[in-house]
């Protein structure tokens, strides 16, 4: 693949499957997400930058009926009956041992390892760094033509017991993946505006 010489703006009809018109959905039908999309969805989010291109983002794909039963568990009452329709659900975790692909994604730098020796700077960053691409994440699942409902409302050390055991994942959202069902939508709430939330200097 070429790198481009410029860019051109996508469609307004782009711009409106990716952020206009989308919404949360709360409801999926039953028609399934192909394995083959979930990889799409990975091999998308991952081109998003992040700093040092240390690519702090897990996913947890929960696809079968057993794992779903396990996962709604450990979330709260009000997110289990979507959760349970939607056909995948992904549990976004940040891995606090990212430093130890470094070599590998940022091999120019020979000290990147060595620079998050301290804990306590390598945990800040893997979480800050995978918030940002947890939003890569929800525009891959929309640009493949899915809704995604994500939720932040699960008790995570439980969590990360259940499914991540003594690794050094860490979960921080959960984001159901499918397509929208009956009654999905909620109207939009209401947005800042950009003299509310923007200034030009």
């Amino acid at each position: 693949m070429s790198l481009p010489t410029a860019l051109t703006a996508i469609s307004e009809e782009s711009l409106e499957a990716l952020f206009t018109a989308a919404r949360t959905a709360n409801t999926f039908t039953d028609e399934p997400v192909p394995v083959e999309d979930l990889h799409r969805i990975y091999d998308l989010v991952k081109m998003g930058p992040t700093a040092m291109n240390l690519q702090s983002l897990r996913v947890l794909f929960i696809c079968s009926e057993e794992a779903k039963q396990r996962l709604v568990a450990h979330m709260s009452e009000g997110n289990r009956a979507k959760t349970l329709s939607a056909p995948v659900t992904a549990v976004l975790a940040a891995d606090n041992d990212f430093h130890e692909f470094l070599t590998q994604t940022f091999p120019h730098f020979a000290g990147a390892k060595d620079s998050f020796a301290d804990e306590t700077r390598r945990v800040t960053m893997a979480r800050n760094q995978a918030w940002l691409a947890a939003g890569y994440f929800m525009l891959a699942v929309r640009a493949l033509g899915y809704a995604a409902g994500p939720m932040a409302g699960f008790k995570a050390a439980d969590m990360d017991a259940e499914f991540f055991g003594d690794s050094t994942w860490r979960s921080f959202c959960v984001v159901n993946i499918g397509k929208p069902g009956p009654d999905a939508w909620r109207e939009r709430l209401p947005r800042l505006s950009f003299d509310q939330a923007a200034r030009i200097l």
